[in-house]
């Protein structure tokens, strides 16, 4: 049995089910991405780099297809390769949000060809158009549109999705739907979790614990998507009415979505001159290690986290897992997942005031903070790798672990 992953940055979101199968004996598992793929120990990686850049003339709407193109191009001159040497993925599990897999099919038809359907983008009603401060416009729109192409070639050639979230599915076209399931890739229960004893030092060497008062804010980037500038506005209250707290701030200066500041360098330095807060109780890390960025959790009494109606980041489930009291937006993709005043404190996403005096109250109420941090990981577990691995093992090997005539025996995560 071969299974094929293709991701550009491999990993990315199938690393608990490529190390579950790479477990599995009568597995084999191989792996495409970029040069500069991070990788995974153990699973063997083909990187490869387009052979050129998008042209300088094309038109804007177009760049992002022609960049998907020319993605496919060099993955389908890899798996040509490989066919040349005998290899025939019984299924390729693919994330095509950069063109990978466009013409996987016309190297292995026979293969199972399964999409990670990620998100299928809106002109209106999900994340484009969702904050008054960053309009729309008909430019916006139909960049989007043309855009989607991409995704409805990838819906069209896939044999099957798989999507994290009823939010994102319901994202994509109808007459789709039903090839896509809903199959979240997991989170390591077992490593995000609750530690009273939890410490983290702070970049000017102070050391806080497990137990303090400390609110802290997570992303990937400091960014407007993740409502970073909400964030920093509610911070002045959230300093006067809680005169002990400490702040922690994780992620770093780059934009994983939308765009950069006009009028400075980063989002960090753009909100730094908008609002007056003490510096001495606010702590900016940058990214951290995964391990150092769990203590963070661990020691977190209110973990502050917003969205846009937005793909789901993995540190809010993290979060929940290691038994945070959150408070966070009132936004589809957090519904789904939390409850208002059951596993969280939901708020309006622009409503600053009210996320400061919900942040104070997580942190003057002890008794009700470790009420829904407690919830919040019992809800965390559902989404644990071992279902995940389940789940995603089933789409791949079918109900009876038999795929085109090959059994494979499975083992538990």
């Amino acid at each position: 049995m071969k299974v094929l992953f293709v991701h550009q940055n491999f990993p990315g979101q199938f690393r608990h089910i490529a190390l579950h199968l790479n477990q599995m004996p009568g597995v084999e598992v191989l792996a495409i991405g970029r040069n500069t793929a991070p990788g995974l120990p153990g699973v063997r990686l083909l990187r490869y780099r387009p052979k050129r850049t998008v042209a300088p003339s094309t038109h804007p709407y177009l760049r992002n297809f022609e960049n998907a193109v020319l993605h496919g191009q060099q993955v389908l001159r890899i798996l040509l390769d490989l066919k040349r040497k005998g290899y025939y993925p019984d299924v390729i599990v693919a994330h095509p949000g950069w063109g990978e897999t466009l013409y996987a099919k016309d190297a292995f038809p026979s293969a199972r060809l399964i999409h990670f359907c990620e998100y299928f983008y809106h002109a209106e009603g999900a994340d484009s158009g969702f904050d008054p401060e960053f309009p729309s416009t008909p430019d916006t729109a139909a960049s989007i549109r043309t855009g989607n192409a991409l995704h409805l070639l990838n819906l069209e050639n896939c044999d099957v999705g798989v999507t994290p979230t009823r939010w994102q599915h319901s994202l994509h076209p109808a007459a789709y739907r039903d090839k896509i399931k809903i199959i979240h890739e997991g989170i390591d229960t077992d490593l995000a979790r609750p530690d009273p004893q939890a410490s983290f030092t702070l970049p000017n060497g102070n050391v806080l614990r497990a137990g303090m008062p400390v609110v802290t804010y997570v992303a990937r980037n400091l960014e407007p998507y993740r409502g970073f500038h909400i964030f920093m506005r509610a911070l002045p209250k959230i300093l006067a009415e809680c005169p002990d707290c400490q702040v922690v701030i994780v992620g770093g200066d780059d934009v994983s979505y939308g765009a950069r500041p006009r009028d400075a360098r980063t989002w960090r330095e753009k909100l730094l001159k908008e609002v007056d807060i003490d510096l001495s109780r606010v702590h900016f890390t940058g990214k951290l290690p995964y391990r150092d960025y769990l203590k963070v959790l661990q020691i977190s009494r209110a973990h502050v986290y917003l969205t846009y109606p937005f793909v789901l980041s993995w540190s809010s489930l993290e979060a929940m897992a290691c038994g945070c009291g959150i408070v966070a937006s009132r936004t589809p993709p957090v519904v789904e997942f939390m409850e208002h005043r059951k596993s969280a404190r939901l708020v309006d996403f622009f409503n600053v005031d009210m996320m400061a005096e919900e942040v104070k109250l997580l942190l003057s109420d002890v008794r009700g903070q470790e009420c829904l941090g407690g919830r919040a990981r019992l809800d965390a577990l559902r989404l644990s790798i071992n279902t995940s691995a389940d789940s995603y093992s089933e789409l791949i090997f079918g109900r009876d672990n038999t795929v085109i005539g090959f059994r494979v025996s499975v083992l538990p995560i």
